[in-house]
């Protein structure tokens, strides 16, 4: 079978499409004929060992994947051979083949395509802990969600909506914004290119607390970070809380700790991966929760680009540029 492999530090540039065994399912696993695997930024990061994991080399990218179970090892029960699944991976799904913990996978609906199915794990449920778990984001809240049209942040457009709050989606073009409104979003606002002087920090946060209102925003969804978060931080509400998703943009963001004084506020880490290790049963009651919403219709992801194995490297690089819509998906 063929795998895409890094085999060295670097970017997507040096990824290597190369033959290797097909998997064989230890106890407690299955193998999974894969044909879908989403894109996200983590697979930017791993593969330049900037992630917090770091797995041992050769590995293949890719941290969700939907597929056919091919085969199940010793003691294995809740899925069979035969049986249509997604999966979270943390990587190895860019594979012609992966073997997996069988407690990973979940069973999707015939209703749901492989390509939706490879684009929803990461991206609702990092957004669904975030909003629900670590925000407990309440109807008629307002919510700013920053890099709006990206992967997690579209997702998280769909989800306040869903909850009954009023979004307000900050891209980076109009074009990306009008895609947000699509979804769900109530208004949205064009946030320009960093990096900002003080000058440009204080104009940020009043683009940014005009588009929420007098009152700023409830609750702030950063994904983003870097030069974006401090301006964004300074249009929260009273008591607001200002959930760190991801650093996007590039850079760690440093805050001056004076402003959550000031606001009264809470600055909530959001790591999705850790929390499911520690909490198997609340993730699969919050999976179960997600997938009515999908079969409801409320929630669909929006997969912008396609493309193929041979050209999975590609994909990688096409998010890392920024320009990427929704989900990039990788088709097997």
């Amino acid at each position: 079978m063929k795998a895409l492999l890094s085999k060295a530090v670097g970017g997507p540039e040096t990824l290597v499409l190369e033959d290797v065994p097909s998997p064989v399912a230890k106890p407690g696993q299955a193998v999974v004929e894969v044909k879908a695997v989403g894109v996200n930024f983590p697979d930017v990061l791993i593969i330049e060992d900037k992630y917090q994991f770091k797995p041992e080399r050769p590995f293949a990218p890719g941290g969700e994947i939907s597929g056919i179970v091919k085969s199940v090892g010793e003691g294995v029960t809740h899925v069979k051979p035969g049986d249509r699944v997604l999966g979270n991976t943390g990587w190895g799904g860019m594979a012609e083949e992966l073997a997996l913990e069988a407690h990973r996978l979940v069973k999707i609906p015939d209703s749901m395509p492989f390509d939706d199915a490879a684009a929803f794990i990461m991206t609702y449920g990092t957004s669904w802990h975030a909003l629900k778990d670590r925000a407990d984001l309440q109807p008629g809240q307002s919510l700013l969600v920053l890099g709006a049209a990206g992967g997690v942040g579209l997702a998280a457009v769909e989800l306040g909506k869903a909850m009954g709050a009023r979004v307000i989606a900050a891209a980076s073009s109009q074009e990306k914004v009008d895609l947000c409104l699509s979804r769900g979003a109530a208004s949205g606002v064009v946030y320009p290119k960093g990096p900002f002087d003080r000058d440009g920090q204080k104009a940020l946060a009043a683009l940014f607390k005009d588009a929420c209102g007098p009152d700023g925003a409830d609750v702030i969804y950063d994904a983003i970070g870097d030069a974006y978060a401090e301006p964004a931080l300074r249009s929260i509400a009273w008591e607001g809380k200002y959930l760190v998703v991801g650093f996007a943009a590039g850079e760690i963001p440093k805050i001056p700790l004076n402003l959550a004084l000031l606001k009264g506020c809470q600055i909530v880490g959001v790591f999705w991966g850790s929390w499911v290790s520690r909490n198997p049963k609340r993730h699969q009651e919050s999976v179960a929760e997600l997938m009515q919403m999908y079969v409801d219709g409320k929630i669909k992801p929006h997969v912008s680009e396609r493309f193929p194995l041979s050209r999975a490297s590609e994909a990688i690089a096409h998010l890392a540029s920024r320009k990427a819509m929704g989900k990039v998906v990788v088709t097997v």
